[in-house]
């Protein structure tokens, strides 16, 4: 926390099984502080996090949760006086709660990150696997950084780590203007690509919360950034500290892009720092060519696949060596990095069918996600199970999500998984495969369509269809991981 907090704190966090939350808590643990927290009685992937971190959870909200001595009350966004019982109950008694800190968790994360010399990894796309990378590499380089990551990383069995450096490595979320709260050291952006249409609702709106953050590097901070984006582009003058920029070299352009459309780097432009070219791709693993101002850097391998995540390591790269990291440290420790939980994580095999798990909602992420998933396995059956996250955005990206799952043999699309802060309906899955079966046939694409509308109800389907070899990608946001947990009969608890 800030300087008037490092002293041992009792925390208490409303919402904790959240991503972010979960996150904050862990770290907070590790930086010897009490924490607890309460949240409803579902079981999600944090739990086993919480359980591995100690942290004391109490189900469901209830007044009776809130410790009778505190020093801090986090509380998720998702919960206010109105839908939530504990945080009535505060806004109640001020009194009672005079003394105690209130923070959201945006602002509990900022305290916590502004007392360091913070780099904050953001984007559209990429953020959690970028910043586990960068603090991997960080860490393994004897570096001893402190990191947060919005998802358990297994290389650091949990979601972040606690180490004696000055630096702190943290994934910093654009969502309701979060990044208001955070001073950065440095910063990584790795694109801009409009998202979060419930809270941002024009794409000025979504650019302006990037830029408003970019004035905030200091003259002696950095900003490393993706030269090929071109929202970027118009905002990157604004920061007055060091720009570092890399790119994927456009002879490579004829190869499955993150986002073909938005790929706008040619001769003309001006020229990257970091330049990957001779992109390959063997088994399990991927290799590219590195030049740092036209002086060639070598080969480098790394094993996560796609080509968003060469994108990924050059700005991994860019960031380790701004911060002292040897180049020969960075190229051994990048190709160890397995990634994080729910990024293209191979969870099991079911009747010989490999079962991979992706959190990819937006439709660039999608089309990032299969087009490395089509070149690991290119002669495979593909069959994708999304879960459309949101209303809102599924209604204001229908468009994109229509043109987004082309490439796969078949695919299932369950109801869409609503959030509790948006207004429900405007869409439904039905009308998005009534779309795609439309689309499809003007393109002649050859692919079954189906709308299922329940985890169990696919589950079913799943059992009779599955055969060895098949490839089943369940991708999106929500739960869908769930349909891995019932065909792997992993329905204990986790």
């Amino acid at each position: 926390m800030n300087k008037t907090v490092i002293k041992k704190q009792n925390i208490y966090c409303i919402g904790i099984k959240g991503v972010g939350l979960t996150m904050l808590a862990q770290f907070l643990v590790k930086q010897g502080h009490q924490v607890s927290g309460s949240d409803i009685s579902d079981v999600f992937l944090t739990d086993k996090v919480l359980r591995a971190s100690k942290i004391k959870v109490k189900t469901p909200f209830a007044v009776t949760n809130i410790p009778a001595q505190l020093d801090m009350i986090i509380y998720s966004s998702a919960y206010n006086k109105k839908n939530n019982v504990e945080m009535k109950f505060i806004a109640s008694n001020p009194e009672r709660f005079k003394n105690i800190k209130l923070l959201s968790y945006a602002a509990a994360l900022g305290e916590v990150f502004n007392n360091h010399d913070g780099v904050a990894v953001c984007g559209s796309h990429g953020k959690t696997t970028t910043s586990a990378w960068l603090g991997y590499v960080l860490w393994k380089s004897g570096k001893k950084p402190n990191v947060l990551v919005g998802s358990r990383v297994p290389q650091f069995a949990g979601s972040g780590l606690s180490g004696a450096s000055s630096y702190l490595i943290a994934e910093v979320d654009e969502y309701q203007n979060k990044l208001q709260y955070f001073q950065p050291r440095g910063v990584v952006l790795n694109n801009i690509d409009y998202d979060h249409p419930d809270f941002f609702k024009t794409k000025a709106a979504y650019l302006k919360v990037f830029a408003d953050f970019l004035k905030k590097v200091p003259p002696t901070g950095f900003l490393v950034i993706n030269n090929s984006d071109r929202e970027i582009k118009k905002i990157k003058k604004l920061c007055r500290g060091k720009i570092i920029s890399y790119e994927i070299a456009s002879e490579n352009k004829k190869q499955a892009s993150v986002t073909p459309a938005r790929t706008t780097a040619k001769l003309g432009d001006e020229p990257a720092n970091y330049v990957a070219t001779d992109l390959k791709s063997a088994g399990d693993h991927q290799s590219f060519r590195l030049g740092y101002n036209k002086k060639d850097l070598g080969v480098f391998q790394i094993s996560l696949l796609g080509r968003h995540n060469i994108a990924n390591a050059l700005a991994v790269i860019a960031a380790a060596r701004e911060m002292k990291v040897s180049s020969a440290l960075i190229k051994k420790h990048l190709a160890g990095f397995r990634g994080t939980e729910r990024r293209a994580q191979i969870l099991g095999s079911y009747q010989g069918a490999t079962i991979i798990d992706d959190y990819a909602h937006h439709p660039t992420e999608i089309k990032a996600t299969l087009a490395g998933l089509i070149s690991r396995y290119p002669k495979r059956h593909i069959c994708a199970v999304f879960h459309p996250h949101t209303f809102t955005r599924t209604k204001a990206l229908f468009k994109d999500f229509v043109s987004s799952f082309s490439e796969v043999d078949e695919l299932i699309i369950l109801d869409i998984y609503g959030s509790a802060r948006e207004k429900q309906g405007g869409v439904s899955s039905r009308e998005l495969a009534m779309a795609i079966t439309k689309f499809n046939q003007l393109h002649n694409i050859k692919q079954a369509i189906h709308y299922i509308p329940s985890i169990a109800q696919v589950v079913t389907y799943l059992r009779r269809q599955l055969v060895n070899e098949d490839i089943l990608l369940l991708i999106g946001a929500g739960d869908v991981f769930r349909v891995a947990e019932n065909l792997l009969k992993k329905v204990k608890k986790l």
